[in-house]
Parts: C-alpha cells; structure tokens; sequence
C-alpha cells in the first residue's frame, strides 16, 4: 500500500481537517491544527507531503520520526500540530487496513467507556450557575468553566474575591456529587497564583488548568506546592520533553492535545511517562470530531485517563458544531457523562466527506480574541 495524497480542508468553526488517500482505496482522517493559525499549519501538511507521498502508510513509527527529527529544525506547534492530523490519519489507515479500531493496535482497551466533561465559559461570567446546572440535567458529572476576565500582575481584593465567587455560585448549584475543573489560560502570575489558589481549596474542584503560561513551566513547582488543589497543564507543551520537566515538578493532570503534540504516537509516550509520576492524563480537545476520536482512542488503552475534553456546545463553535461533520453521530452519544466504546475500525468515525468538502468552501480565518487591561497593555486571553 502507498499513500497517494494528502489534502487539507478547512471548516468552521475554526478547524482544519486532512484526508491521507491509498493506491488501495483506503483513507485516513486527521486533524492538524493549532487554533488561529489553520492556515500555517495547512501549509506545513503539505510541505511534509512531499516526503509522504509513495510511502508505505502503515510504518506509522518511522515516519513520525522522519517528520519530526529529518529536518533540521525542530519542535514548536506549528511542525508538531502538522505531524499530529498526519499521525492520527496515518493510525486511522492501518486500523481500517486491519480491521480494528485503533485502541486494539494500541494493547487492547483497560475500560468500557470514558468520562467526559463539557464547558460553560466564565471569562464573562453571565449566571455561570445555571450553565451548569443544564450540563448537569444533560447527563454530565463535571464541567470546565473559565475563572476570570483580564486579571492585572497582581490584582484587588475584588478581583480574587470575584473568581472565588464564581466558582462558589457553581459548586452551591450542582452540588458536592459533580466535579468542576477551573481553566485560567495561563492569566495569573506566579505571585497572583500562590494567592488565589489557596483560596479555592474549600471549594475543591477536580483540578485548575494552565494557572500561568508555559514560558513559566519552571515556576510550576512552586505552584504546586502552594495548593492543595491538583494543578493540570499541557495543552500548550508539544512532546514528552516538553512534558518531562513539568511532570517532575509535581502536576496532577497531563493535558497534551492529539492535534498539537505529534498525535496518538507521541500523546501515548506522553501517557506512560506521566503514569510513571502518577500523573492522570486528561488530554485537551476543545476541537473537532477527528481529534476526539483520536483522543477516545488512547483514552480506552491508557490506565491513567482521569477524564476527556469534548467541544460539543463550547462557546468556540459558531456556525458548525462537532457533530456536524459525521455520517453516523450516534458514536459520540453520551450516557451518564460517558461516551461508550468505539468499536468501528480506525478511529472508529465515519467522516461526512461531502460536508467537509461543500464547508471547505467557504473555509474559515478564526482567531483568537486579544484581549487588554484596564491601562491598555496586553494581556492573557
């Protein structure tokens, strides 16, 4: 068998999706992307597919690392997201080539189905307790929320105060049966985190997300030892050495994305280097329903999966949802909180081909907001 083509396609909401074609009929769907630069790492898909056409698709390992260490230069998100949708795709082939879903390539499944969790956002906090509490009569026992609008170096007793409060209001509506994980996309300083962090702990949630950015992953320790609240981070670290010093740092919870971090090969390293400092593994997915099949796939043959990320609903998605691409959307149903077990060779999705081609059309330019203080410097979003 030999790859024949690799073609891109962007779609909203802000997605970009890759179809890797066979001289034996056989194709494989990946995601690459890194959110408000599709377009970049589009390009970078087709500059490595100048390598990948005429070869064998199903020596999945050699070419990770032929397109991750042949070049020169290395590393950084846009290489990694591109070689990540190339990964998955490349996975999603010799699954189908064989005839088992991808979880079975990778040692067998260690659980029936896996836990999920959805957003109600929080940086403008509208009444993030009734957001909530529709997850909670959607089926789900835990939610992601954001803690906070622009937040100064060090901010005012009300500011701390206010994401106190809204993490309060959240916790009173669901109740003590329900986790609430807290995502501050890095806006705190180190100093603003030692002193808000132990304020939450009465609250407990089940974990607070990327409290400041990874350029300061070497603070990470004294964060952790300043809470007793598990601290989660990841989803801006692109390989295992990315991830090695973090993990001995002291986190909680990994959170590498399968469309950032090189993909199911590199995320299931990452995984087992993770169990090794008994570390959970949560892998970030506010993405679309390429890289959550991706994610599901490793979810069921790791031991150490905490719980997963999943878009459906998520305040990013205007205009097309996660379900919107798939022939068959029922894999995605969720009972209980949970999403059972993809069974269907590959990655166990069958993607709407004609959708993905009639959205493409139109395409999409997505980015990020950017957001500014009170004093007008820039500021984390």
């Amino acid at each position: 068998m030999k790859i024949t083509s690799l073609t891109t396609y962007l779609v909203a909401p802000r997605w970009c999706f890759l179809k890797v074609e066979t001289d034996e009929g056989i194709t494989g769907w990946g995601e690459p992307v890194i959110e408000g630069r599709a377009h970049t790492v589009a390009a970078a898909v087709d500059e490595l597919s100048d390598y990948l056409i005429g070869q064998d698709p199903l020596r999945i390992e050699d070419h990770w690392q032929v397109l991750t260490k042949g070049g020169f230069y290395r590393g950084g998100p846009i290489l990694s997201s591109a070689v990540a949708g190339i990964d998955q795709a490349l996975w999603d082939i010799t699954g189908k080539a064989l005839g088992v879903p991808v979880w079975q390539l990778l040692g067998g499944r260690v659980r029936d189905r896996i836990r999920m969790y959805s957003w109600i956002g929080g940086d403008r906090p509208g009444d993030v307790a009734e957001a909530a509490l529709q997850r909670k009569e959607q089926g789900f026992t835990a939610i992601k929320m954001n803690a906070s609008a622009e937040l100064r170096l060090l901010d005012t007793p009300k500011a701390v105060q206010g994401i106190v409060d809204r993490l309060a209001a959240v916790r009173a509506a669901v109740g003590d049966e329900f986790d609430i994980a807290v995502d501050f996309h890095g806006r705190l300083t180190v100093p603003m985190a030692r002193r808000v962090l132990p304020l939450l702990e009465p609250l407990l949630p089940m974990f607070v997300e990327e409290p400041v950015v990874p350029e300061m992953s070497e603070h990470i320790g004294d964060i952790v030892r300043s809470t007793s609240i598990a601290i989660a981070t990841g989803e801006r670290l692109y390989s295992r050495w990315d991830f090695k010093p973090v993990l001995a740092q002291g986190i909680a919870v990994a959170q590498p994305d399968l469309s950032h971090a090189g993909g199911i090969s590199e995320v299931r390293r990452i995984a087992a280097m993770a169990e090794a400092h008994d570390v959970s593994l949560a892998p970030h997915c506010p993405l679309g329903p390429i890289a959550l099949a991706a994610c599901l796939q490793v979810g069921f043959a790791t031991p150490n999966l905490l719980i997963q990320e999943q878009s459906l609903g998520i305040h990013y998605n205007e205009g097309s949802d996660l379900l919107d691409y798939l022939v068959d959307p029922g894999v995605f149903d969720y009972a209980d909180g949970h999403v059972a077990l993809l069974t269907a060779p590959g990655l166990g999705i069958e993607v709407d081909e004609h959708a993905v081609a009639k959205a493409a059309e139109t395409g999409h330019r997505w980015r990020n907001p950017i957001w500014r203080r009170d004093d007008g410097s820039l500021t984390e979003w």
